[in-house]
């Protein structure tokens, strides 16, 4: 064992001049192993223990972060997909729309002039009818006249026979 003066300690080193005393040095140097010891044994391993989970912990909420990251970056690339592919089927059916409207104006426009033209027919037919009447009314008043002329220059009246030959000859232009 090694026995220690500790008043020549503490007088021949320059720390019994700093007010040191060498025998509460050795305390306190033997205090401190042994409550190293002491915290080594009972307390560091578990605070260790601690440290290492909560690092792994932290670890993995940075992983997770990070994969959760990578998967928001493939939902979005997902979600723009989705919405391209959307807009172009709003497109396409916003076309298809506009073609069918385009289709049922034609249709209407034909169907209007297919009308139109019914009607202009129509009218001219019923035009030719009027005509044709109008004629018949015109050759009646003529005949009627022409007969009434032939009256006056033949001075008698002519039998509805005569005067229709009369009239046929003057409106031939054979009277003489």
């Amino acid at each position: 064992m090694v026995i220690v003066d500790f008043k020549i300690l503490a007088s021949s080193s320059g720390l019994g001049t700093l007010g040191v005393s060498g025998s509460a040095f050795i305390i306190e140097s033997i205090t401190f192993i042994l409550g190293y010891l002491v915290l080594r044994k009972w307390a560091f391993g578990p605070i260790i223990k601690v440290l290492r989970e909560r690092r792994e912990i932290i670890a993995k909420g940075v992983t997770l972060g990070e994969e959760m990251q990578k998967e928001r970056k493939l939902l979005d690339e997902k979600i723009s997909k989705e919405l391209s592919q959307a807009r172009l089927k709003a497109d396409t059916i916003l076309s298809d729309a506009n073609n069918e409207v385009k289709d049922m104006i034609r249709k209407a426009e034909n169907e209007a002039m297919t009308k139109a033209e019914a009607i202009i027919d129509e009218a001219k037919g019923q035009a030719k009818e009027e005509m044709v009447r109008a004629k018949l009314k015109l050759e009646g008043e003529v005949i009627s006249l022409i007969s009434e002329a032939t009256e006056i220059l033949v001075g008698e009246k002519v039998d509805p026979k005569k005067d229709s030959k009369l009239i046929d000859k003057a409106l031939a232009g054979r009277i003489k």
